[in-house]
């Protein structure tokens, strides 16, 4: 018998349910109920079985899939056949509205001499704001990008009529699905990550944090304004140099194959004694 499997199986639970605590309370407040999460639960578990543990070299079966997940056969059919039928797929894109920021702040042919994004008219000579949401928005509307960036305080408009960018990052409005969107993409991102490290796959990906758990609400509130603006320089050196060996932004850019690379930031604060019993911090 493995003696270190059971601690590893405990270790693994207990981590689980910190993350389902944290997602159930949005779901909860969101309005998703507990037999709408388990059958997504059960989709994920199928997806993953067929195209992440496939034996190489062999076709992914309903059987294997079926014993991977611990679901019957018959479970696996069905979710199979929904899924193949596009029912309730979720369809994965990047925020157009965020990737028409990026393009302004780190697109040269929208930057001034001093690297900062230029007051743009909507349309006209170039360089323009239309122009801007054809180079980095793909075939969405300039008109429904700009009314998104106003609405959300990103885009101002002068006296004269000219957008100014006056946020450097897109940031949804409180109850937009983008801000949805965003807990399956980012999460999932360091999710990968911590699986990627986890496996001890070479080489291994950064990833890091500092805390400490006895502070007074003052420091915290400090933090934040330091925790923004480096963290936001951060964001823009390294969205700076991802935008010079984009293809999309330079279609000169040598290279084989096709890679999504980021890196992100977020800042975190709990209230000390809200844990469960038993549960560390």
């Amino acid at each position: 018998m493995d003696t270190d499997a059971r601690p590893l199986g405990r270790a693994l639970e207990a981590a689980v349910l910190r993350i389902m605590r944290a997602l159930a309370r949005v779901l909860i407040r969101h309005g998703l109920p507990m037999p709408a999460f388990a059958e997504l639960a059960k989709r994920a578990y199928v997806d993953a079985a067929l195209q992440d543990f496939a034996i190489p070299g062999r076709k992914p079966s309903l059987s294997r899939a079926s014993l991977l997940t611990g679901l019957t056969r018959k479970d696996v059919q069905r979710l199979v056949a929904e899924r193949d039928a596009g029912a309730g797929a979720v369809p994965r894109s990047d925020n157009r509205a965020a990737r028409v920021v990026s393009g302004w702040v780190h697109d040269a042919a929208f930057r001034d001499a001093a690297g900062q994004p230029l007051e743009l008219a909507f349309d006209g000579p170039s360089p323009s704001f239309s122009e801007l949401v054809r180079a980095h928005g793909g075939d969405v509307p300039a008109r429904a990008v700009l009314d998104e960036l106003v609405s959300t305080g990103s885009v101002v408009r002068t006296d004269a009529g000219r957008l100014v960018l006056v946020a450097r990052a897109y940031i949804p409005r409180a109850n937009d699905a983008a801000k949805l969107a965003i807990l399956g993409s980012d999460v999932a991102l360091l999710i990968g990550t911590i699986d990627h490290n986890l496996q001890g796959v070479e080489p291994l990906r950064f990833q890091r944090k500092v805390a400490y758990d006895n502070l007074p609400i003052e420091a915290v509130e400090a933090f934040r304004a330091i925790a923004a603006r480096h963290g936001q320089a951060l964001i823009d050196e390294a969205g700076a140099w991802l935008a010079r060996h984009d293809r999309d932004t330079h279609p000169d850019v040598e290279g084989t194959g096709r890679m999504r690379a980021g890196i992100g930031v977020f800042l975190f604060e709990e209230t000390m004694g809200s844990e469960l019993p038993g549960e560390k911090p």
